[in-house]
């Protein structure tokens, strides 16, 4: 279940500034990786790593770097909204929970902000597998926000 609803829309400009996240511009790790944001909201973010071979560890399974990429990466809209585009801002902390395989399927996660502070934000974020709503993995995550003076 998606929990979307839970957060207010975004203005509209900064709504089509972070869904486009990874596609236009210069090349970013989440575009190596395929992720997509499906939609942002104030505080909140949904994005997929669609499958494809190359993912996969010498088992069989979804990598879980990829998939811990994907729960850092999910986030990013979600504390940048609440800024401009001059922000930089950077993960200083993150933990991750494995819960179950993802194999020959797209993980999808949900990313929200639990707490804005000045220059902090915490974050949690959620990974499942496309298919079945298999919960994957969970991540704890804080970031560290810097304004131009």
């Amino acid at each position: 279940m998606s929990r979307a609803s839970q957060f207010p829309p975004l203005a509209p400009d900064v709504e089509r500034r972070w869904s486009r996240f990874g596609r236009e511009g210069s090349e970013l790790y989440v575009t190596l990786l395929g992720l997509r944001v499906e939609e942002v909201r104030t505080d909140y973010c949904r994005m997929r790593l669609p499958f494809v071979p190359s993912l996969r560890q010498a088992a069989g399974v979804v990598h879980g770097g990829a998939i811990a990429s994907l729960l850092d990466s999910v986030v990013v809209p979600v504390v940048g909204s609440a800024y401009g585009p001059e922000a930089r801002f950077s993960t200083v902390d993150m933990h991750v929970q494995f819960m179950s395989a993802l194999v020959d399927d797209d993980a999808v996660a949900e990313g929200w902000v639990v707490k804005r502070g000045g220059r902090t934000v915490f974050c949690e974020a959620e990974a499942v597998a496309a298919s079945t709503g298999t919960v994957i993995a969970r991540s704890m995550l804080t970031y560290s926000v810097s304004l131009p003076r």
